[in-house]
């Protein structure tokens, strides 16, 4: 079958039509492709291009040898701008058709293309072949080099293949600061042998849930801040971004003189921690423990008297009193109803919604709209070359 696909969607789709919806995966907009049906859903048609008729301008070759085994990227065949553009049509899209919010996006805010990566999950398979997972399969993919991480990490790789890591390893969790720890998880802990990762560089060692050896986290600068983080802790990979979306917040957080903040989704405290110098107070909820150890560890290096930590889910934490200033940081699904209620009934001034899911976001923002208005969003690409699209939206209470 031929179509030409019209509209992008998330997931890495884009839309044609035939006598239904068709989802497509691996054209671009305004192509003309030949596609092969992989499943008929009630209300679409799932399909993949097998042949490109006529193809895009902003169509490229792919960077990585392995792009369409690998299971990791999604969109290395479009150029970055025309990614760029694409995620920006989704947001916006998604904000009209769910939130029934017409908006004019602000600058999305993007960073390097490529070796960006400051963390990765490599998957081992029972042979030990060390890579990331094929698409909708559990079949280990082996490489070189993946092109979005940092060098660091593409070295440590290398040199993990000559480390023929023992039976019993399923995955290796690399992150590298301003030095590399690895977690790994394994069936057996005795399996963990710190001298062979010690000996290509890594001075942190985990497995599991146990430290076995070094100060178990790493570190980086956050707006001139000294941020750590453990390998247990969600942290945003794409780190020099990061930053620029840290600093974005901070400035459209301003003035906070005599303000009081709230983080109900903190992490380590990664967009909070920058107001504090100009913050009264500031409360970081979080329901991670090892995140709240390394949030608390921040504000000793810090030595921030002004912020504290509660470790609690954002559903059970009881808001205290009226908050100036909110941030809002949730999971992929989004905001709880519960959690929602209580961002109403408790309404500070201005909310700062930042979300990885535009579905989520749109549902939630229209909530957030009886009682506030939207100042601004803005579309984040924190992973450059997959279709996982962010985002960054400014409210004041009406």
């Amino acid at each position: 079958m031929i179509v030409q696909p019209f509209l992008p969607a998330y997931g890495g789709y884009t839309v044609a039509r035939g006598d239904r919806i068709i989802l497509v995966k691996g054209a671009i907009p305004g192509e003309v492709v030949e596609i092969t049906v992989q499943e008929k859903k009630r209300d679409y048609t799932l399909a993949m291009v097998t042949q490109v008729v006529e193809p895009s301008e902003h169509r490229v070759a792919p960077k990585c040898p392995v792009f369409g085994i690998c299971g990791g990227c999604h969109l290395q065949y479009i150029s970055y701008d025309r990614q760029l553009r694409m995620k920006e049509e989704v947001l916006v899209d998604s904000l009209a058709r769910i939130g029934k919010i017409d908006v004019n996006l602000g600058p999305s805010l993007c960073g390097a293309q490529w070796n960006y990566r400051h963390r990765a999950q490599f998957k081992v398979s029972r042979q030990g072949t060390i890579g990331f997972f094929r698409e909708s399969s559990r079949d280990v993919v082996e490489f070189d080099a993946c092109p979005l991480m940092k060098d660091e990490i593409n070295g440590l790789l290398k040199n993990m293949k000559g480390l023929a890591l023992a039976q019993g390893v399923r995955e290796v969790h690399l992150c590298v600061g301003d030095t590399a720890a690895v977690l790994l998880r394994c069936d057996d802990e005795q399996v963990c042998v710190s001298e062979r990762f010690r000996s290509i560089g890594i001075s942190s060692i985990a497995c599991n849930d146990t430290l076995t050896e070094g100060a178990g986290y790493v570190g980086f600068n956050l707006l001139g801040l000294k941020y750590t983080v453990s390998p247990w802790t969600f942290f945003q990979a794409h780190w020099s971004l990061n930053a620029e979306v840290a600093e974005t917040i901070a400035q459209a957080a301003a003035p906070l003189t005599n303000s009081t903040v709230l983080d109900l989704y903190a992490g380590a405290g990664n967009f909070s921690l920058p107001l504090a110098e100009n913050a009264r107070e500031i409360i970081l909820v979080e329901e991670n423990s090892r995140a709240v150890e390394d949030g608390t560890r921040n504000l000793k290096l810090n030595r921030f008297k002004n912020c504290r930590f509660v470790r609690s889910t954002a559903e059970k934490y009881k808001i205290p009193k009226k908050m100036d200033l909110l941030i809002l940081d949730p999971p992929r699904p989004g905001m709880t109803a519960e959690v929602g209620k209580k961002v109403l009934d408790n309404t500070p001034d201005r909310i700062i919604y930042i979300s990885c899911n535009p579905s989520t976001l749109a549902r939630d923002v229209k909530k957030l709209r009886e009682k506030y208005e939207i100042l601004s969003v803005q579309m984040i690409d924190f992973f450059p070359n997959t279709f996982h699209i962010e985002a960054v939206v400014f409210l004041q209470v009406r």
